[in-house]
């Protein structure tokens, strides 16, 4: 029976707003494929036999993006990530100009899968018939909140350098020249390459010593067209650099290496001197140069290319790079931050 003046709410045997809200809790759910993406979704610390590595992996559309750093260089933007059965297939493509003055596309693909709560993943080499390098991917937590820098408590001031000689320091890689010497009461390295000789492969120096939270004030001199970097825990890359005039980029003076930009350009020109005040707490990173804060207390998200490690969470030392150009420093002295 219809009772007259009363709106039908009934579609089917089931009242219309029951219809609207399970239509839209249905459209709410993530779908079986989200699903089977969901557990590779974040940051991940790339643990390999040799250097370091870092992931990215997020939903964009329904699919699987990312940012890859591999050893050396800069985090790149994964150009292609293939969805293969079991496995997921991270593809970078780059150009290479070649002697001949022709520029090809170099393709470089990686393998992972999500085992035990953890990434194994594996190299795939151009060659079927060659074994890729193999590595495993350790899921990263967030950083905590920003650290209250006006609170933190610091131990003795310990100075890295004596202004005589290379005591308390060692190269990362002893295979490699070393071109870091004691001149004047400085740290100089001059990586000189002999005319007419095979290329010497200049290494980097870092302390014997190891650290975990700390500020670290330094000097450092930078000539023309050089460029260098101060590895802290030898794994957050600072960048220094004669980039004196140029547009903000994470690659320029005081920058976190290709991850967070300076907010302003406080570097000198080239052959002067220059101050470093660089605090690291919590995973968060202050840089101020030439008394301008730079970088404020921001969180840092993975590590840089160059890294010794994918572990950020061990004590680790302070390294140079040693392998760029000539750069000279003095005055480098570190605070200990006293936890608990």
């Amino acid at each position: 029976m219809r009772v007259r003046g009363k709106m039908n709410h009934w579609k089917h045997g089931l009242p219309f707003f029951c219809v609207v809200a399970a239509s839209c809790w249905a459209a709410a759910q993530p779908s079986s494929a989200q699903r089977k993406l969901d557990p590779y979704v974040g940051q991940w610390a790339l643990h390999r036999d040799q250097g370091a590595g870092w992931l990215e992996l997020r939903l964009e559309q329904g699919r699987l993006a990312g940012s890859l750093l591999w050893g050396g260089g800069s985090v790149m933007p994964v150009d292609e990530v293939v969805e293969e059965g079991e496995r997921v297939v991270l593809v970078l493509n780059r150009r290479v100009q070649r002697k001949t003055g022709k520029t090809d596309i170099v393709s470089s693909r990686w393998e992972v899968r999500v085992k035990d709560g953890q990434l194994a993943g594996k190299v795939l080499p151009a060659n079927p018939q060659a074994r890729g390098e193999e590595f495993v991917g350790k899921r990263l937590p967030p950083p905590s909140p920003a650290p209250d820098l006006s609170r933190l408590r610091y131990g003795e001031p310990v100075e890295l350098f004596n202004g005589r000689d290379l005591t308390g320091w060692t190269m990362t890689d002893p295979a490699q020249e070393n071109g870091f010497q004691a001149v004047d009461g400085m740290l100089v390295n001059d990586p000189v390459q002999p005319e007419g000789q095979p290329r010497v492969r200049y290494g980097n120096l870092m302390t014997t010593a190891k650290f975990e939270d700390f500020n670290l004030t330094l000097e450092v001199n930078v000539p023309a067209g050089s460029n260098s970097g101060v590895y802290l825990r030898g794994i957050y890359e600072v960048q220094i650099s004669d980039s004196f005039g140029k547009p903000l980029d994470s690659h320029n003076m005081g920058g976190l290496y290709s991850r967070i930009t300076p907010t302003v350009a406080a570097e000198k020109p080239a052959g002067q001197w220059q101050a470093f005040d660089i605090t690291l707490c919590d995973r968060h990173l202050t840089v101020k140069l030439n008394g301008l804060t730079i970088i404020d207390n921001q969180p840092v998200q993975g590590v840089t290319g160059g890294a010794l490690t994918a572990d950020e969470f061990s004590p680790g030392p302070i390294y140079l790079q040693g392998d760029h150009g000539k750069v000279t420093f003095r005055n480098l002295v570190l605070r200990p931050i006293i936890k608990g």
